[in-house]
């Protein structure tokens, strides 16, 4: 199997351990950080340099999904339930259960998170080799979150599926499948985005409930957040100049469109602007004209 029939593989896996596992060991075969920071230097979406497993022909066939993939997508365990977003309890990080309770959500997130970085790789044909090594970088980094915060919970206690969780991540998943433009803009650069906004305040909260290892496994993931969204930020300006249209008129007509959330302060601002925001998407996302 190609890079990318590997990734729709591991995708459609429904054990988070084995799906976890299975995306760092695709990561690190392909090359690991070595490989990773040379192609991404300067990544257009011209680049056609490819390690092996990523050959030009393998970049650029469309996979076709199978009647009973399409049913099994994405691959996940019975549990945890899923309910709408407003049916999920919030609960206090200071008492045991609400804590696990406020993990499991972060675990979640970071569960799907390897199953959004996967369906980008296998999804989206004809991109140079740098777009689908970016992606399986992201898979393998959320796969190693996901790890983290599941012993961490398994600690206090519990473990993933213990509560409800929902699904608002892959839906948007869903909406931009037919769409890599829309894609790039309104999942890693809005709806993952907003976790650099959310982790410094949930850190708080963690630390005046005196959890300081879920703080440094936030810390963990903040940083590499910072890097996902920047991948989502280049790939996004890469086709917009590539097409030739205004990132930043753009990105509120996809907004609109697939009517993704609009996102509201407090922003952090420092890890925004360390992705790759510019100062007039800033200023889009913070209504100055």
């Amino acid at each position: 199997m190609s890079a990318r029939e590997e990734a729709l593989a591991i995708l459609l896996t429904p054990d988070p351990a084995a799906k976890a596992k299975a995306a760092r060991a695709l990561y690190e075969r392909l090359g690991g950080d070595a490989v990773q920071r040379g192609a991404q230097e300067e990544a257009t979406p011209r680049q056609d340099a490819a390690p092996a497993g990523l050959s030009a022909a393998a970049c650029a066939v469309a996979l076709a999904l199978s009647p009973e993939q399409e049913a099994a997508m994405p691959g996940r365990p019975a549990r945890p339930a899923l309910v709408p977003a407003k049916q999920v309890p919030s609960r206090s990080p200071f008492t045991l259960e609400g804590r696990a309770a406020l993990l499991h959500a972060i675990c979640h997130i970071e569960f799907n998170a390897i199953n959004l970085a996967l369906d980008a790789c296998w999804r989206f044909a004809g991109m140079p080799a740098a777009f689908y090594l970016d992606w399986l970088r992201v898979a393998s980094e959320e796969a190693l979150h996901f790890g983290l915060l599941r012993t961490h919970l398994q600690s206090l206690g519990y473990d993933y599926g213990d509560f409800d969780a929902h699904d608002g991540l892959w839906s948007m998943c869903e909406k931009t499948r037919d769409d890599i433009l829309a894609r790039m803009a309104l999942v890693p650069r809005t709806l993952e985005a907003r976790g650099l906004d959310a982790t410094p305040l949930i850190q708080d909260k963690l630390t005046r409930a005196g959890d300081l290892e879920a703080v440094r496994i936030l810390d963990i993931i903040l940083r590499d957040e910072v890097g996902h969204v920047a991948i989502g930020n280049r790939w996004f300006h890469a086709l917009c100049r590539e097409r030739g249209l205004d990132a930043v008129a753009l990105y509120p007509e996809l907004v609109r469109r697939y009517e993704a959330p609009r996102l509201r302060p407090p922003f952090n601002e420092a890890a925004r602007k360390a992705a790759g925001f510019t100062e007039d998407e800033l200023a889009f996302l913070l209504g100055v004209d």
